[in-house]
């Protein structure tokens, strides 16, 4: 894990509510507008976890923007409705990335909001085909699990967010109020890298969660509980021969992109 400082901090109520109610109004105006747009990111796991939200604040885990899912084809429609809202358009990045990432940005208010188009991008690659229109107002559990554990170089914001979401949703093999793990094994199944790094990062999920004395010791078990029945559900997907084989290099060969900031 990095010991990177990048969303973690004291952030009073004052300076959260302005996330949240920014949020609610980006939200509202994308509804009435028809433009499907999904929650990922701190404040995704701060509206699906609403047992244990309060977490992020009592662990020191702050909003630095306000991210989202969307499909391209909604693209001039966003970056129109975002024009609407005062903010200004980042279209270097839109360019830059060719088309898969649009930064918004709104002078004066230290907002920012990022919009990934069609998937997020990062160390391992995580779709959003078909899968916007399953949850709302944030993508499914699955994804939001699964963008936690796809960053090879976790930061501890990261730990916590997945703690709250294993705290909050059961386990199973359908989407409703659900972590999907039928769908994270095809997954990982599909990809050695996915799967190295997504291990990987669970095992430090667990043992990270044992420091943290915001956690009791019921909700610490909880977490060790929910990680190795996810691992082990990972680990008995069937796979195929070309994951097999890729599992005989292991590490001596790169399975992760490096992440380049913007």
């Amino acid at each position: 894990m990095t010991n990177s400082s990048v969303g973690m901090g004291e952030q009073d109520r004052s300076e959260r509510e302005k996330f949240e109610n920014e949020l609610k109004t980006i939200l509202k105006t994308s509804e009435d507008s028809n433009i499907l747009l999904r929650v990922i990111g701190s404040l995704a796991f701060q509206m699906h976890c609403p047992q244990f939200g309060y977490l992020q604040a009592a662990m020191g885990r702050a909003y630095t923007d306000i991210d989202f899912g969307a499909y391209g084809n909604q693209n001039k429609q966003i970056s129109r409705m975002m024009a609407s809202l005062g903010y200004v358009d980042n279209r270097e990045v839109f360019i830059s990335s060719e088309g898969e990432r649009a930064i918004f940005d709104k002078p004066g208010t230290g907002l920012h909001v990022d919009v990934f188009y069609e998937k997020l991008d990062f160390c391992h690659a995580i779709y959003w085909k078909d899968r916007l229109e399953v949850d709302s107002p944030t993508i499914p559990l699955t994804e939001l699990l699964l963008e936690k554990m796809q960053i090879v170089q976790i930061n501890e914001k990261d730990i916590i967010d997945t703690i709250m979401l294993l705290l909050e949703h059961p386990l199973g093999d359908i989407d409703k109020e659900t972590i999907n793990i039928k769908l994270a094994a095809q997954l990982c199944s599909n990809e050695w890298g996915l799967w190295r790094t997504a291990t990987m990062n669970l095992d430090k999920v667990k043992q990270l969660a044992q420091h943290y004395t915001q956690l009791s010791d019921e909700q610490k078990s909880k977490v060790v509980t929910q990680v190795d029945e996810i691992v082990a559900r990972l680990n008995s997907e069937p796979k195929p021969l070309a994951w097999r084989i890729r599992d005989r290099v292991g590490d001596r060969v790169k399975w992760y992109k490096e992440v380049d900031e913007v």
